[in-house]
């Protein structure tokens, strides 16, 4: 049962890192039309998408 529990957790924390860059780069394409923006917030995921939903 823990092993399963774990394997849950697991799962839902690569799925929400996939998510969160997957969300940064089409955030940052539709601002900065840059390919190279784009992959460094896609690398800063989940920071660069709390930035720009504080202060974008």
């Amino acid at each position: 049962m823990q092993q399963r529990l774990y394997m849950y957790r697991w799962e839902a924390a690569r799925t929400g890192i996939t998510f969160g860059s997957a969300l940064a780069i089409a955030v940052s394409w539709s601002v900065n039309k840059s390919i190279l923006w784009a992959i460094i917030h896609g690398l800063l995921s989940w920071i660069y998408v709390i930035y720009y939903a504080l202060f974008g």
